[in-house]
């Protein structure tokens, strides 16, 4: 399944994604018996809570799926919401890995004419909230914060199941699904600052969509093809089998002794093909088109707006 949220009237409301369109599951939720059971009112659900409700909400929504009627009740009309990132806050920061693909960690030493090892163990930064955009949404460039705008396609994990030392032989049956994440990043800030958050938390810097794919599609998420593309033209391209850290030990080591809650968002890192180690730069600039594609999951894309 394919899940997500749109903003309708003004508020977020979690949405189904089929062949017939988009479906509004505060409507077509609305007499589910878990809702009471979880003490959920159908005009305030959210997907948060959607995730949260685990095998109840999944088994509600595999039943919904398979009835036309229903859905049909339920669906958007043309315009009618506007998508939005799946989980516009979720309950942290979301969780990022840096230095997670080989190759990307080679082409960065070749473009700073440097030589680094390989890391030992995974290497976490965040991105608040504030940060995340849906598909669609423009992504800001104010050459007075930055003129060194770059992009990451990572493939994402939401947690489902929280829990605190997680076991990774235990770890994927802890995801909810998957989806995409472009980790936009400012160069010049993060080389200033000599850490990731600064460059890498600004507004909008954090799309994230279309929507989030269930873990049952995704039988094996080190085993997609995961690209990206500016204006059309080709720039990264591999296979999240290259990741240094699968998914398993990343879960096993950001939850030790850090309780991961429903909803968290686990960025995985990226591979090579970043702007700033192509020879020449090559930074973002305004009214770029950037198309982060993963197998499986779908396309996110957005634009890059120069601020006035």
């Amino acid at each position: 399944m394919k899940l997500g949220s749109c903003l309708r009237g003004g508020r977020p409301v979690p949405v189904l994604f089929t062949d017939d369109g988009v479906h509004d599951l505060q409507v077509a939720l609305a007499d589910a018996a878990f809702l009471e059971r979880e003490g959920l009112a159908p005009q305030r659900l959210s997907l948060l809570d959607l995730i949260a409700a685990g095998d109840a909400a999944l088994a509600a929504l595999r039943t919904l799926a398979a009835d036309p009627s229903r859905l049909a009740r339920a669906r958007l009309a043309a315009g009618e919401g506007r998508v939005i990132a799946p989980i516009p806050r979720p309950p942290k920061n979301v969780f990022c890995l840096g230095r997670n693909y080989a190759e990307h960690i080679q082409e960065d030493n070749v473009s700073r004419d440097q030589k680094t090892e390989l890391p030992k163990y995974p290497q976490f930064f965040t991105k608040p909230h504030t940060a995340i955009v849906g598909d669609g949404a423009d992504i800001r460039y104010d050459e007075r914060v930055t003129r060194r705008l770059d992009y990451e396609v990572e493939l994402a994990a939401v947690i489902g199941r929280g829990g605190r030392d997680i076991a990774a032989a235990d770890a994927l049956g802890h995801v909810f699904g998957y989806t995409i994440v472009n980790d936009i990043t400012a160069r010049d800030l993060q080389r200033r600052h000599d850490q990731w958050f600064k460059g890498k938390g600004l507004d909008t810097s954090c799309p994230m969509g279309p929507w989030i794919v269930t873990a049952d599609e995704i039988p094996d998420p080190h085993a997609l093809r995961i690209q990206l593309s500016v204006n059309g033209e080709a720039r990264q391209d591999a296979s999240t089998g290259d990741m240094i850290f699968r998914l398993p030990e990343t879960i096993e080591s950001l939850s030790a002794g850090l309780t991961l809650e429903p909803g968290d968002v686990i960025a995985t890192g990226t591979p090579s093909g970043v702007g700033y180690a192509m020879d020449p730069r090559r930074f973002l600039a305004d009214g770029d088109v950037i198309e982060c594609r993963i197998e499986g999951v779908g396309v996110l894309r957005n634009t890059v707006r120069a601020t006035a």
